[in-house]
Formats: structure tokens, sequence, C-alpha cells
């Protein structure tokens, strides 16, 4: 990762120019952090160890910050920083639930200990090391969830004309799927069900089964977690006995077996063969047929599966639709409710040292080799007054660069050094030699990336006051503006300070020469109006 290069002050010697444009090529050596590959499962109420190590090995107890939290970086469930841990920034639900297990520092490994495991612990974490100007992240998964003893099946008596049998198991978290099935593999119906919540809200099952047919004789009960996707059966052999008197066909039915039996012993000399050919003919189909239970148990298997992928992408959705305004994930289900923004970028807006494509799509610099005292900037052609749009911007070249993003207020001041603020009328992020911020009136906020952007979204919701942007490398949120204070047109906004990135506006349809012609002219008076990244107009503090 570069050292970033701080802009010069007014009248700044030629030395320090120099010296600030050898800085940039300063590297800082990295590292990576992992976490484990599967997710990490806890019971209600006992502890939980969520373990993160960084490669290559090194030391980590003069790590500058180890820290673990949800799906937001402000929401740390504990912070250790300059080998102390950090109570004040801490979730309320995370006091003095947590601690950190220091006995593998040496080997490079740290992991946060929860105690007292909740239901609302469960879902993904994230561990942030921290070294310098350098960071890394791994994402975890914990579940809550227990396995429970294997069911105690056993025979109750005579009940309702057929024979009780019934399941027991104890331990389970969240409540287990219970089910009675034949020899065949055929769900039978349960005659009740009770459930006990025990006070570490494990869950303990007795379930029930009446039957009357007596040709089914082998039952088994089944009891599976949903959360964990595993299962525990016990099957039973119920004896003749226990099933109420038989019915009188039975006895004539054993009569005539009994004179079959007579016949065939009497024949056997005479159809020998024939028998030993039919009794291989039913050992084949015998096989056939368990062949066709495992391929029909399998199929079974695939469409239970297949059903909860669907109802849990189902549920995700609906939930999304009910509150997608303020939802941080899935960009592209977002799309629905925004209308692609079709645009050109307007020359008569940019800075000298840009280029522009022919077909005014993309936007580099001409001289990438140094970090020069400037702002370039480039606005789009066509601004939005109301409605939702989006748009796509592809990123190439982003190593060690700097570029910034976003919209702005038609007609802003963009002379000299300037800072992207809401205040000012920008609504922006970007990327510094510091990593990914998004740029506030305080200052700016860090992102948290998962995966670096090579292409990001802009959402902008004119009515509500709301822009949003996400990478759409992984769909994942970048940042929020909610309640923006903007009034008039709003311009898409780019600008290019460091490095050999470059930009390219993803369009799905392209304006005619004309209305490039008549864009070109509306965008130089816009020139005129609000500057050009020049040096002239009363030089601002400038940003590292």
């Amino acid at each position: 990762m570069g050292i970033y290069c701080k802009p010069s002050v007014l009248f700044q010697d030629s030395y320090l120019l120099v010296l600030t444009q050898l800085l940039c090529w300063v590297t800082t050596k990295g590292f990576r952090v992992f976490g484990p590959s599967d997710p990490v499962v806890a019971a209600p109420g006992r502890e939980a160890i969520l373990p993160c190590s960084v490669s290559p090995a090194m030391s980590v107890e003069n790590m500058e910050e180890l820290r673990w939290f949800r799906t937001r970086f402000s929401q740390a469930v504990f912070v250790y920083r300059d080998q102390e841990e950090q109570k004040e920034e801490q979730m309320i639900e995370y006091s003095w639930r947590t601690s950190l297990v220091k006995d593998k520092f040496h080997e490079g490994k740290a992991a946060v200990r929860i105690q007292n495991v909740q239901e609302s612990d469960s879902g993904i974490y994230v561990c942030h090391f921290k070294q310098g100007h350098f960071h890394e992240e791994a994402i975890l998964e914990l579940k809550v969830a227990a396995m429970g003893s294997v069911p105690e099946v056993y025979i109750k008596g005579p009940e309702d004309g057929g024979v009780c049998v019934v399941c027991m198991t104890s331990g389970w978290y969240p409540e287990p799927q219970v089910h009675w099935r034949d020899s065949r593999g055929e769900i039978l119906p349960a005659s009740s069900e009770t459930l006990h919540e025990d006070a570490e809200g494990l869950i303990t099952t007795e379930t029930s089964l009446v039957l009357r047919d007596s040709s089914v004789r082998n039952v088994t009960c089944s009891t599976f977690n949903p959360v964990l996707g595993q299962e525990k059966a016990m099957a039973m052999v119920i004896p003749e006995p226990f099933f109420p008197q038989a019915s009188p066909w039975k006895t004539a039915f054993l009569v005539i077996l009994t004179m079959m039996g007579l016949l065939v012993l009497g024949t056997i000399s005479l159809f020998g063969w024939e028998r030993f050919v039919r009794l291989k003919l039913q050992k084949e189909q015998i096989h056939i047929h368990c062949e066709k239970d495992e391929l029909q148990t399998e199929k079974e298997d695939a469409l239970r599966t297949a059903s909860a992928l669907r109802e849990e992408l189902d549920r995700r959705k609906a939930a999304y639709n009910r509150a997608w305004r303020k939802a941080q994930l899935y960009a592209d289900w977002r799309k629905e409710h925004f209308q692609t923004w079709t645009f050109t970028l307007d020359p008569a807006s940019a800075h000298p040292t840009l280029v522009i494509s022919q077909d005014r799509m993309r936007v580099t610099r001409k001289d990438t080799t140094v970090c020069l005292d400037d702002l370039f900037s480039v606005l789009g052609t066509k601004g939005i007054s109301s409605g939702r749009y989006y748009w796509e911007v592809k990123l190439e070249n982003r190593e060690g660069s700097k570029w910034i993003l976003g919209v702005c207020r038609e007609g802003v001041e963009r002379k000299g050094f300037y800072f992207e603020s809401p205040e000012k009328g920008f609504w922006t992020v970007g990327q510094s030699s510091s990593g990914y911020w998004a740029y506030v009136d305080s200052g700016r906020d860090s992102l948290s990336i998962r995966q670096a952007p090579e292409s990001v979204g802009v959402f902008v919701d004119y009515d509500k006051r709301n822009i949003s942007f996400y990478n759409m490398s992984d769909m994942s949120h970048l940042f929020s503006f909610h309640e923006a204070s903007f009034s008039g047109t709003l311009l898409p906004y780019f600008q290019l300070k460091c490095g050999n990135v470059s930009m390219t506006v993803n369009s799905m349809a392209c304006v005619s020469e004309g209305q490039e012609g008549e864009e070109g002219r509306k965008g130089r008076k816009r020139s005129r109006r609000g500057g050009r990244g020049g040096r002239g107009g009363g030089q601002r503090r400038g940003r590292g």
C-alpha cells in the first residue's frame, strides 16, 4: 500500500515538492488475515471462539489494532488497540461477555471468546488487523445451534385400536424437525408432539405415533437440525403380539398359505428349475426396487434442499423489498427500484490534463508519473432533478492511485484546491493511498472493503434525498448519504488525482451527435460559471 502524498501549501519550496513525489513510491510490507473456512457452531448459553490468524506467521503482540465487528466497522464486538482493550467502542450487548485469547499471539493467532451465547449472536463477523497504514480483514460465521441426543424409541402400549410408539430426544437448538417413517421411507403422521425448553434454551421433544396397520412393523424416528443440516435417527421393529387381536381374514390367509406350501413341496421335483429361475428374478427385482428407493430418497433430499434455498431467497428478497431504501446488501436487487441513467462525459467541464475518449465514456490522465498540486475533475453532461436513477463506473489501474467519484450540485466551485463535502455540494466516495473513504462534512469516514472494487454503482434517490454507493464486484454496500440536504440539479462527478487510474461510464445507450453537441455547449456554459480545476480563485487546503 503506497504512502499518500500530502498536497503542498501555497508558495511551498520546490525541494518539498520533489520529496512529496518520491514518497509516492514508498511501500509497506503487508500481510493477509484468515478465519476458519467452516462456520463456528456454539450452543445457547455456552461459549464461542472466533479465531483469526495472519500470514506469513508473525507475532501480533505489538500490532496496532485487532478488531472484531459485525456487518459495519462501527459495530464493534471487541477492540484491542495499543495492547489494551477499548471498552468505549464496544456494543453494549457484548459488554462483559467477551475476552481476548492471547496464548498464541507469538504464532500470529488471536481469538475472541464470547460467553453465554445468545440467538442474536448468530451471523457474520469480521476480524480486522491493522499495523500502521496497512490493514487486512477476514470474514467468519457463527451459528447458534446444538445437536441433541439420539432419539429414544419405545412402545407405550395399546391406544385407539392400535399400538402407540413414543420417540423422545433432548438437547436440541433450534426446534428440531421430527418425522416418523416406515420401512419404505414414507412419512407417517404423528399423533401428538410436545416441546420443553430448559433453562439454557435447549429443547426436548416427545412425539407419539399410533399404528393400526399390523403390516407396518418397522418404523424409524428421525430428528433433523435445520440450521446445521444434520440428522439423528433410531429404528424399531414392533413384534406382532403388541397389536390388537388379529382380523378373521388373517387366519384364513394362514390356512391358504399352508396349503400352497404343501402343494409347492409336492411339485418341487417337477418345477425345480422354474423355481430357481423365479427366485433369481425376484432377487433382481428386489435389487432394482432398492436402487429405486435410494434414487427416490436422493431426489427427495435434493428437492427439500432446493425448496429450502428457494424459500430463503424469497424470504431475503421479501425482507429487502419491504425496506429497500435502508438495506445495505444486494445491489442487484436494488436496481429493480432504479432506472439506468444514461449520459456522457462533458469535455467542456474537464481539466486540461484529463483525456476524454472519443465516445465520451472514458477519462484518463495525460501525465500519470507525478502527483501535481491540482485536482483534475470532469462532470457528466446530464443532471438529475427528480426520480431514482443509477449508473456504474468501471475502474482500471487503480493500484496506488487516488480517485473520487459521486455527484455534485450544478454550479459548484471547482477551482484550485477544494474539499469534496456535502456542505460544499459534493456527495462522494474514493480511494487514497491510505484506503477507501466517504467524504463527509466532518472530514472522511473509512470504508470497510472486503474486495477491492473494480466497478462502483451510484444510486441517486432524488425525491427521498438518498445517495448510496455499492461495490458491484461483490454487490456489497459501501456508504449512504441519508436525507442529504441538496436542491437543484445533481451532476455525475469524477476526479483523478494521482496514478494511472481510468474511469469508464457503463451506460446502456449513447446520445446522438446532435445531442452531444448541445450538451457540450451547455457544459461549456457550466464550465465558465463553475471553473474547471484551474489554479485561480482562492486555493483551499487539499486532501491527503
